[in-house]
């Protein structure tokens, strides 16, 4: 059981037998009245978002994930196939369930697979990934680092902003979160 007055955003709890996370949560003392915490949830599973209310102090189930490493072995029709290296066992997951992190997902790539008792929820991407640039405009000669950006499709297909410098070929670190250029390998 958790207080509503530890709500912190990225804590999970259990409600009406789904997995909510605390996207943001406000404590609310007013002058007259008991105070509360008014947070913002978003379901794990679906991806909805709903604003809710609880009074302080009020206690909830605190959601038991699970946070294992797992490796991307293969993609079967919408289904993108993981296997735990220690164990062997497979788990799936559909594009809906990755979200917007299917664009830095390749082949081989270790990740961390959050599981629910035995239902998996999502995937948790490294901080930064190393991928090969595989179109961009050819850099010019002067082209500097302290110049523009422009634009640069990696090999997984996402497109990132990268200085002038960088040309096709070339493998770049690019940090998840931010989806921006961090350097090259």
């Amino acid at each position: 059981m958790i207080s509503s007055n530890d709500f912190r955003p990225g804590v999970s709890i259990e409600l009406d037998g789904s997995v909510w996370r605390v996207v943001e949560f406000l404590h609310v003392k007013p002058g007259k009245g008991s105070a509360f915490v008014r947070t913002k949830l978003k379901n794990v599973q679906t991806g909805s978002v709903v604003e809710r209310t609880f009074r302080a102090g009020e206690t909830v189930p605190q959601a038991n994930l699970e946070k294992r490493v797992m490796q991307h072995t293969y993609k079967d029709a919408d289904q993108f196939v993981f296997m735990d290296m220690d164990s062997y066992e497979e788990a799936s997951l559909s594009e809906q369930q990755i979200g917007d992190r299917i664009k830095y997902l390749k082949e081989g790539m270790e990740v961390n697979v959050i599981q629910w008792g035995e239902q998996v929820l999502e995937v948790e991407l490294p901080i930064s990934v190393i991928l090969e640039v595989t179109e961009t405009d050819p850099g010019v000669k002067g082209d500097t680092a302290t110049g523009g950006t422009k634009p640069a499709t990696v090999e997984t297909g996402a497109q990132v902003m990268v200085p002038l410098f960088i040309s096709t070929g070339e493998r770049i670190k690019i940090d998840t979160r931010t989806d921006s250029y961090i350097g090259r390998e």
